[in-house]
């Protein structure tokens, strides 16, 4: 797929030596295509990794996607630099008037707090009601989706006694979900966090589905019955390395956290984890765009 990014956002260079299609906006606007319009709301404090393993899985398709940047006005990011964030991210203000084919919004260390005491919750919810009407389909991932769960039906997430660290495997509820297409039987996915999502209440829930679950880490993708918003509480698009970071992270500040499970062959921090899940992630964020966005999206947004 060709993304469409600025020039000198620092993703582009590592996804062309990885031969990710990553057009710029001067060449994009020489084509007679209108792209799907993707904004990520990216929550997370690395956010320049984080751009990057979005942009990658969202590379795998030929469809054209232009990509908007955005970042909340009512919190300071303390991990990205000003310069990076003013060149790059637009805020709500920004594009409040716009709509939009597809969203993703991300998860954020925050996990641990009650929804309505994080600093940023008040336009959070702004930005997610405002999604009913201007975004055609939204991608919620990890806390995002606890938040997307929590705002749109009302599920509180639940603490979990011990982090859920590692690479698990998955069973698809739904194998015939447009959304799994494609997927093999059982599918790994990382995940990395203090909070859960009942089952039970997923699916005493009317409006929802759930599409895969793992016996170990729980609940994974849940949709509404429209199609028009998913949730994800795993990271298939971490790298390689992303749980090693964490891990030795929270290593150095002397916290007690186990070892990531089914990550570290023979459970060895010095030995190089292998990849099991990039595959599928590519190919659920492929068919998200195929299937429930660039498919059902109508062509004028203005009429969204």
């Amino acid at each position: 797929m060709p993304i469409k990014i600025d020039t000198q956002l620092p993703a582009r260079s590592i996804l062309e030596q990885e031969n990710v299609f990553v057009m710029s906006r001067e060449r994009a606007m020489q084509q007679d295509i209108r792209p799907l319009r993707i904004v990520i709301l990216n929550l997370m404090p690395t956010k320049i990794e984080t751009e990057t393993q979005l942009l990658r899985v969202l590379g795998n398709s030929p469809l054209q996607v232009d990509i908007e940047l955005l970042q909340m006005a009512s919190h300071v990011s303390k991990n990205t630099s000003k310069e990076h964030l003013l060149q790059f991210y637009k805020t709500f203000d920004d594009i409040k008037h716009e709509r939009f084919d597809g969203m993703i919004i991300t998860g954020a260390p925050v996990e641990n707090m009650a929804f309505e005491d994080v600093g940023y919750w008040p336009e959070l919810c702004e930005i997610m009601a405002w999604s009913r009407r201007n975004v055609w389909s939204t991608f919620h991932i990890c806390w995002g989706a606890m938040a997307g769960l929590y705002f749109h039906h009302g599920i509180q997430k639940q603490p979990l006694a011990q982090k859920c660290f590692g690479v698990f495997a998955h069973e698809l509820i739904d194998p015939c979900h447009p959304l799994l297409r494609g997927l093999d039987d059982t599918v790994w996915v990382p995940h990395s966090r203090h909070t859960a999502i009942s089952r039970k209440d997923i699916e005493s829930t009317p409006q929802l589905k759930l599409i895969s679950w793992s016996s170990q880490a729980g609940v994974h993708l849940v949709s509404d019955q429209d199609c028009r918003n998913f949730y994800a509480t795993g990271h298939g698009e971490y790298d390689r390395d992303t749980l090693a970071k964490e891990y030795m992270r929270d290593i150095a500040k002397g916290r007690n956290i186990a070892l990531p499970m089914n990550y570290f062959p023979n459970d060895d921090p010095a030995q190089t984890p292998l990849i099991n899940w990039r595959g599928a992630a590519n190919l659920l964020f492929s068919n998200w765009l195929n299937y429930f966005v660039y498919q059902h999206t109508p062509y004028d947004l203005t009429t969204l």
